[in-house]
């Protein structure tokens, strides 16, 4: 069944998901591009990505989303213009640190919106913050995941640039495995993540 389906079964959900999504991308790129702009790279602020999650995601992104539910987003990022030794790893990280704020944000408001409905799980507010909170979690650990062209790579290259002396066919080897291990335990990805956001709001609960 495509995603878009599900416009036509429960239109909410449909709307929260797009929405959250295309929010959740637009600030891990925003993130990323002030991150950049911080260690001397002013490609994509200048080029006009920093408000335009359109232009971050681009249109064959945008039409994934509405008929599968999946995408993705990039902004130009020039290495050549920063000066320190890690500051890629300092923009890389800037995306994902940003979705765990977020999963937190999310966690928080869901947690105030429990408490105000009286336990109310089928509240619209609720599931939208709660969503929210499992999308964030997942987006923060995948992100990190150090295969190109995912931000954990580009850590792991600042940090270990040694690394690209490996022998290439291995690398190739090691890589696929990591997405192959990825793709077979992606749904296990959200389910933990729904575990993350019910022990997170039951600790954020301690605190009304």
């Amino acid at each position: 069944m495509l995603f878009i389906q599900i416009l036509f079964t429960n239109p909410s959900l449909y709307i929260m998901w797009v929405s959250l999504v295309v929010l959740s991308v637009w600030l891990h790129e925003a993130a990323h591009i002030m991150a950049a702009y911080s260690q001397g790279d002013d490609t994509a602020y200048r080029s006009g990505y920093l408000f335009n999650p359109i232009k971050q995601m681009g249109i064959v992104s945008i039409m994934a989303l509405i008929l599968v539910g999946i995408t993705w987003g990039a902004v130009p990022v020039n290495y050549m213009n920063m000066k320190k030794r890690y500051s890629p790893a300092i923009v890389a990280l800037a995306g994902p640190i940003t979705n765990f704020i977020l999963f937190l944000a999310f966690c928080y408001a869901g947690t105030l919106v429990f408490e105000k409905t009286g336990g109310d799980l089928h509240s619209l507010l609720f599931q939208f913050f709660f969503i929210g909170g499992i999308l964030n979690f997942v987006l923060f650990i995948f992100n990190l995941i150090p295969v190109p062209p995912l931000d954990g790579w580009t850590v792991l290259l600042t940090l270990v640039p040694k690394i690209t002396r490996v022998n290439q066919e291995l690398r190739n080897g090691i890589m696929f495995g990591i997405f192959a291990l990825l793709f077979l335990s992606f749904s296990q990805l959200f389910i933990f993540g729904q575990y993350a956001v019910g022990l997170t709001m039951k600790f954020f609960s301690l605190m009304f």
